[in-house]
């Protein structure tokens, strides 16, 4: 980049009395011509930079959110401003920056957390040999999620995407194993009381037998179901306030230095409440649900296997109506 002194770049005559050097086409001779042959100033105001992305100008604006302000809503109140500039084929707005990271953010969990799902739904279905089985144990996650959302609201905390949904997709594995604990206890009373009474595979087992079954699996996984939910809360409850210790002057000074809070807790907190709010909402609701819903599958089987039966028995009389009917 070549530049006038700085007691030269602020004269307008001297810019205009620049030489333009050029070579004359008709002759080929090498011409020299003042600015001010070619051009006019004038005083104006424009950009210092005209800036294009695919051939097109682009003006950026840019600020930050005041803090105790939610940036989301902020966006929104913007977005609800620049609807009717949207209508002119002229101008378009986009919200590019951290939003367009949260947005790229947010569909990538998104896509990972139906992935995490549909390998879950397969290892289940290998294990259970069944549909209906996943299918309630999946209803739990679902359960989890509500109460991620619930407890945000609740405690009226920001929805952090990045590690809000961390915690959400985390929260698929543990919620599973406490409903594939008490699922897999009820499906192992099942068969003991198919044994009991002397029935086949085939036969569905009378809905007094299953009730039974239920509550005695509820009562038995009670505990471990409670001890695991408990266990992770209390493990994470440090890292969701920021409990801080200095292990180096503990052994040194005898001194942790304890305090709570920090720069980690900003990073970690929204994960951790992520994973206590949804695993507390989830564990009752699976104590509960879980065995209403098998309750509910071992009925609708019942009734399945009574219709097919009355149909059996009622083509056996037609057939024997028939033969009669012959002879």
């Amino acid at each position: 980049m070549v530049r006038l002194k700085d007691e030269q770049r602020y004269d307008v005559d001297a810019i205009m009395d620049m030489k333009i050097t050029f070579r004359d086409m008709l002759n080929g001779q090498i011409r020299q011509v003042p600015i001010s042959a070619v051009a006019t100033d004038e005083r104006t105001s424009t950009f210092s930079a005209i800036k294009r992305t695919d051939l097109k100008r682009v003006v950026t604006v840019s600020s930050n959110v005041i803090a105790g302000y939610n940036s989301n809503e902020v966006i929104a109140q913007m977005k609800d401003v620049l609807t009717g500039y949207d209508k002119d084929e002229q101008f378009t707005t986009a919200f590019t920056g951290q939003q367009e990271e949260q947005m790229k953010e947010m569909s990538f969990l998104g896509s990972a957390f139906l992935i995490a799902l549909f390998i879950v739904f397969l290892i289940i279905v290998w294990q259970f040999n069944s549909i209906s089985y996943p299918m309630v144990i999946l209803s739990t996650v679902l359960f989890s999620t509500i109460g991620v959302f619930l407890g945000l609201v609740v405690f009226r905390m920001d929805f952090i995407i990045l590690m809000t949904m961390l915690g959400i997709i985390s929260l698929i594995g543990v919620v599973v194993n406490n409903a594939i604990v008490l699922m897999d206890f009820a499906k192992l009373l099942f068969e003991r009381q198919r044994e009991k009474l002397g029935l086949s595979e085939d036969v569905e087992l009378p809905i007094d037998a299953s009730r039974e079954s239920l509550i005695i699996a509820g009562k038995t996984r009670l505990r471990p179901v409670l001890l695991t939910a408990v266990t992770a809360v209390l493990g994470l409850l440090p890292l969701a306030i920021g409990l801080n210790l200095n292990f180096g002057t503990l052994f040194t000074e005898f001194n942790p230095h304890v305090h709570i809070g920090g720069d980690n807790v900003i990073f970690w907190g929204p994960l951790s409440w992520a994973v206590i709010y949804g695993l507390t909402f989830a564990t009752f609701l699976t104590l509960i649900m879980v065995p209403v819903m098998l309750l509910i599958i071992a009925k609708i089987k019942h009734r399945r296997a009574a219709n097919r039966a009355i149909r059996a028995e009622r083509e056996l009389a037609t057939q024997m109506v028939a033969a009669n009917l012959k002879a």
